[in-house]
C-alpha cells in the first residue's frame, strides 16, 4: 500500500473510532446536580466550611459535571434531621454527626465519638482500616444509606458552665447541652443532658434555660460567644476525644451514580478530613487565648468527676452490648482496637508531646 493511500485509510478508522468515542465518554460523565443538607450553620467556617470544600473537590475532579450544593442548617432541614431528610430522599446526601441520631439507635455514637473512646488518629484508623466503616454502614443500610466519613474536629472541650463544677454534687440536677449519646452518661451521674442545636446554644445558656453547654473547641466557641454568658470552661471532653463528621447518602442515589463520580466523593470526603482536622489545629490555639482574654475562667474536670462518668459509662455500655448487636459488635472491636492503639500511643506520641510541652516553658 502507498504511503498516501495508507494515511488516508488510517485517518478514516481514527475520524471514526473518534465519532465512536465521543458519545461513550459523554455518557459516562453526565451532569448531575446534588444538593447536600449540613447540620451546620454558616457561621462555623471550619464545619460547614469543609462542605463547601467538598462540594468544590467534587467539582473539579469532575469536571464541573457532578455539582453538590451545600445547606446550611434550617435551609432545607434543621440541623437534626439531616440524616432523616437523605433517609427518604429529601436530598441526595448530607453532613452530619451520626451521634446526633443516637435515639434512633445508640450504635450511631460510634461514628462521631464514643465517651472515653478514641482520640482522632485512632478513630480515623479504625474506620479506615478497623472494620469500623463497614460497620456502620451494616446500621446506615437499615435507614438506606450509606456513610463516608469527612472532617473530624479533633478532641473537643468540656464546655462552658454558668457555676464551678468541684465534685460529683455540682452535676445533681445540672442541665447540660451536651451532644449524642454523652448525655445517658450524664443522666446516670444525676445531670438533666438536653439535645439543642449550635444555633440554638446561646440564647438558652443566655436565658437560664440551660445551666452549661459543651459545642466543639476555642474556635467554634469563641464564634458562638458562649464566654458571655458562662465563664467556667472545662476540660478534656471526655465525651469526645475526636468529633468525627460523616458525609452520608442516600443509598438509591449512591447506586445510580457512576463509579468514578462514587469516587469523586470518596477522594473528596478524605480530602475534607484533612482540610478541617488541620484547619482545626491551627486556629483552636490562638483562640483558647483570645477567650482566656475575654475572660474565660480554665478549669480541668475534678477526676473524681472523670472516674464516676467513666465508671457510668462502662456500665451502660455493658447493659447495651447484651441487647444491641450492632452497638455490641461496634463496641467490641473499638475496645479492642483503643487497647492495642494506647499501648502504642504511650510508647511514640505521649513520650514526645510530655517532653516537648515540658521543654516549651525553657524556650
Amino acid at each position: 500500500m502507498k504511503r498516501r493511500d495508507f494515511l488516508k485509510v488510517t485517518g478514516a478508522g481514527l475520524a471514526a473510532s473518534t465519532a465512536v468515542a465521543a458519545p461513550a465518554i459523554a455518557q459516562s460523565a453526565p451532569e448531575v446536580k446534588w444538593r447536600l443538607a449540613a447540620s451546620w450553620p454558616k457561621a462555623l467556617d471550619t464545619l460547614y466550611g469543609g462542605c463547601e470544600y467538598f462540594c468544590k473537590r467534587v467539582a473539579e475532579v469532575t469536571d464541573n459535571k457532578f455539582q453538590i450544593q451545600p445547606f446550611a442548617a434550617g435551609e432545607i432541614v434543621p440541623g437534626l434531621q439531616v440524616l432523616d431528610a437523605v433517609s427518604n430522599g429529601t436530598v441526595e446526601m448530607g453532613n452530619t454527626a451520626l451521634y446526633y441520631y443516637w435515639g434512633k439507635n445508640p450504635a450511631f455514637t460510634f461514628g462521631t465519638s464514643l465517651p472515653f473512646g478514641l482520640n482522632t488518629r485512632a478513630h480515623i484508623s479504625w474506620l479506615l482500616f478497623g472494620g469500623g466503616t463497614e460497620l456502620l454502614n451494616g446500621l446506615l443500610k437499615e435507614y438506606n444509606t450509606v456513610g463516608i466519613p469527612t472532617g473530624s474536629t479533633g478532641a473537643q472541650m468540656g464546655g462552658w458552665f454558668r457555676k464551678e463544677i468541684k465534685s460529683m454534687e455540682d452535676f445533681k440536677g445540672l442541665k447540660f447541652r451536651v451532644g449524642g449519646f454523652a448525655g445517658t452518661i450524664i443522666a446516670k451521674v444525676g445531670g438533666v443532658p438536653q439535645q439543642i442545636a449550635g444555633g440554638d446554644i446561646y440564647p438558652a445558656l443566655e436565658k437560664g434555660t440551660i445551666d452549661a453547654a459543651e459545642w466543639v473547641g476555642p474556635y467554634d466557641d469563641e464564634k458562638l460567644g458562649f464566654v458571655k454568658v458562662a465563664k467556667f470552661y472545662y476540660y478534656p471532653g471526655w465525651w469526645e476525644g475526636t468529633g468525627q463528621g460523616h458525609n452520608i447518602m442516600n443509598l438509591d442515589k449512591w447506586n445510580a451514580l457512576p463509579k468514578h463520580y462514587q469516587a469523586a466523593i470518596e477522594m473528596a470526603s478524605r480530602d475534607t478530613f484533612t482540610w478541617v482536622t488541620g484547619k482545626y489545629d491551627y486556629v483552636n490555639p490562638p483562640a483558647l487565648k483570645r477567650l482566656l482574654v475575654a475572660g474565660a475562667i480554665l478549669k480541668p474536670f475534678p477526676q473524681e468527676v472523670l472516674e464516676a462518668c467513666y465508671a457510668a459509662a462502662n456500665e451502660i455500655y455493658a447493659d447495651l452490648s447484651k441487647t444491641n448487636p450492632h452497638f455490641a459488635k461496634m463496641y467490641t472491636s473499638l475496645s479492642a482496637f483503643r487497647n492495642e492503639s494506647l499501648a502504642w500511643m504511650q510508647v511514640a506520641e505521649l513520650s514526645y508531646d510530655s517532653f516537648m510541652m515540658r521543654m516549651r516553658t525553657r524556650t
